[in-house]
């Protein structure tokens, strides 16, 4: 289906005004060079759901520039960012097939780290959760524990996005506190890792379920806020930026590059 003409307009205004935001950052940065300032360590997080097949070659030339302007790290990485230094963080939530299957071999090929935030309860099914915002993955199974325990432990790191991808916010702190828990104990006991990282399901949250997270023992949660992220290399929230192997490429570059980190401000005004 074509892109609907409201949505094109609305990417196209948040890649014209990126476009100024990575022009005004870049002029601040050569600023504070010129006058002996050491350029701080940067890093931005992105998310991805699925990777469709035909979208394959797409997400492969997305990885090239992601390491073109970027060093890949981790997203349980605890050790401070080099001064001057750009990074990368790449996610997926859901843990979709599409993703394990034309995703996965382009971030082993380039030797990429990627985390996936697994939905526990509902591992090898059809998910079904349409009735808050578009975060839909339609008839597109999530993968297998099967599945999930083949892929290379070096790379690929996993996390939880609960047991049934609920908006936590609604939830009382009782079912909170067992989506959170019980998908921490069943990804650990089926794929046989640590579960110490989490992102929360339509990026939903408020101050309680964070509390919650760190009495569970998660070491860090994402949230889908395109902030900077890993500024400090112990922070507990870190914000990410939705990608998609469909985005056009100045869009990727300038996500990637951290130019939509003006977003969080804008909302924050409304």
């Amino acid at each position: 289906m074509n892109e609907q003409v409201p949505d094109k307009l609305l990417r196209l205004t948040k890649l014209f005004i990126s476009m100024g935001y990575f022009v005004w950052s870049e002029a601040r940065s050569l600023i504070r060079t010129l006058l002996g300032m050491t350029p701080l360590g940067t890093c931005v997080a992105v998310h991805y759901h699925a990777v469709a097949p035909p979208h394959r070659k797409r997400f492969a030339r997305q990885m090239n520039i992601l390491m073109l302007h970027a060093k890949p790290i981790a997203a349980d990485h605890m050790q401070p960012l080099q001064p001057g230094q750009h990074y990368a963080v790449v996610t997926f939530d859901d843990g979709l097939v599409s993703a394990v299957e034309n995703g996965v071999p382009e971030l082993v090929q380039r030797g990429i780290p990627a985390a996936f935030f697994i939905v526990a309860g509902m591992l090898g099914s059809v998910p079904r959760w349409t009735q808050f915002g578009q975060d839909s993955a339609g008839e597109e199974l999530i993968a297998s524990a099967e599945r999930l325990r083949e892929l290379p432990s070096d790379l690929i790191t996993f996390g939880s996005h609960t047991m049934t991808h609920p908006w936590l916010p609604s939830l009382s702190e009782e079912e909170a506190r067992f989506e959170l828990a019980a998908s921490r104990a069943e990804l650990e006991k089926l794929l046989n890792r640590d579960i110490k990282l989490f992102s929360f399901p339509y990026g939903a949250f408020n101050e309680r379920s964070i509390d919650l997270c760190r009495e569970i023992g998660y070491e860090r949660v994402f949230t889908v806020l395109p902030v900077p992220a890993l500024s400090d290399p112990q922070e507990f929230v870190t914000g990410r930026i939705a990608v998609n192997p469909t985005d056009w490429e100045l869009e990727f570059r300038l996500k990637v590059l951290g130019a939509y980190q003006w977003l969080p401000r804008v909302i924050a005004w409304k």
